[in-house]
């Protein structure tokens, strides 16, 4: 059903050979160059989602931070996901955090990064987005530059140079790799922002994007009912349940783990997923949820959907399995939902929550 080659086991130990930022250099200009095979496989109904306003051929999606230039978005879309996501993307060009800044962690299936918001800036996305035809669900993640004086600004700018090129946005306050950004979380500077930003949003011409706010996995119980009151208030469409997280488990083996930045993969499944389901209890189910973080199978795909997810994402897991692991999961996620007897996938979101 789902027949792509995968040679990606054959290349890993070479690329692994090499520091993480040029082999993520090596990734995006493959797929610009079209190396990188397409998963043509048709998609079984019980993996179509309809979600505001658009059709997801599945539920699975790359997470931002990988195509943080909006260069390659067609070609992602080619590997079988069913939606992408670009950016972070600040107003003004940004360099970023000092090399290096990129480390996996072999041992653990993780990966820290202390990036912080490296791009090209909004023009420059705006241009290469404009010049796609539209066909396949991209959203824009909006972050803010640095040195701004005002983050409220650098979101407006975002909204107005590039919500009319989104099929949804993301207003990114959780990087860890940001100074002062996670503090944006807090209830009252968090009202302000979404509120201006909803705003923002509801003016622009034409077709509304949905908005969504990305959120940590470090977050108090306070924290989270907070910003799930602030959500719905503002009347903001999803949250993105979660960005990486500053936690160090003592589980982790890899010589990199004592690296400052976020974590990612393996080792933030379990606590991204609790604080996806308590998002989906304080929301009462009203606020659809994409789920991220130590996505690496159908399984934890499965798990994310149970706790409440409508739509996942996943980018570490790719470092370590290749683009064919999109179609294993797409696989193995049908079969489990046929399993438990959930026609769709929208049958199966927030069931371990509901039950």
């Amino acid at each position: 059903m789902f027949p792509m080659p995968d040679l990606y086991g054959a290349l890993r130990p070479l690329l692994f050979c090499l520091d993480a930022e040029t082999a993520h250099g090596m990734a995006i200009r493959a797929l610009r160059a079209g190396l990188v095979p397409a998963d043509e496989a048709t998609m079984p109904e019980s993996l179509r989602i309809d979600l505001w306003g658009h059709t997801f051929s599945n539920p699975i999606g790359l997470a931002a931070g990988f195509d943080k230039n909006a260069e390659v978005p067609d070609a992602v879309l080619k590997l079988g996901f069913g939606f992408t996501e670009v950016g972070s993307i600040t107003p003004l060009p940004q360099a970023g955090n000092p090399k290096p800044r990129l480390f996996r962690l072999p041992s653990d299936g993780a990966v820290v990064n202390r990036m912080g918001f490296n791009n090209d800036g909004l023009e420059a996305a705006k241009a290469r987005l404009a010049a796609r035809a539209r066909n396949g669900i991209v959203g824009v993640n909006l972050g803010k530059n640095k040195e701004s004086p005002s983050a409220v600004d650098d979101y407006l700018k975002g909204v107005a140079g590039l919500g009319s090129l989104a099929d949804y946005l993301v207003v990114n306050v959780s990087s860890p790799n940001t100074p002062g950004l996670r503090a944006l979380q807090g209830k009252q500077p968090l009202f302000e922002l979404l509120a201006a930003v909803r705003a923002a949003v509801d003016a622009l011409p034409g077709a509304k994007p949905p908005l969504l706010l990305k959120v940590a996995p470090d977050l108090t119980d306070e924290d989270k009912s907070d910003i799930a009151e602030v959500a719905l208030e503002t009347r903001i469409d999803g949250l993105i349940a979660t960005n990486t997280t500053i936690e160090r488990p003592t589980s982790l083996q890899s010589a990199a783990k004592a690296e400052a930045g976020g974590l990612s993969g393996r080792p933030l499944l379990a606590p991204s997923t609790a604080v996806l389901a308590d998002f989906y209890k304080l929301t009462g189910g009203r606020l659809p949820l994409i789920g991220v973080g130590g996505v690496a199978s159908g399984a934890d795909a499965y798990a994310k959907i149970r706790a409440g997810a409508s739509l996942v994402q996943l980018y570490t897991g790719l470092v370590y399995g290749g683009p064919g692991l999109v179609r294993r999961i797409k696989r193995d996620l049908a079969e489990l939902l046929a399993r438990d007897g959930f026609a769709t996938v929208a049958d199966a979101v927030g069931a371990d929550t509901n039950s």
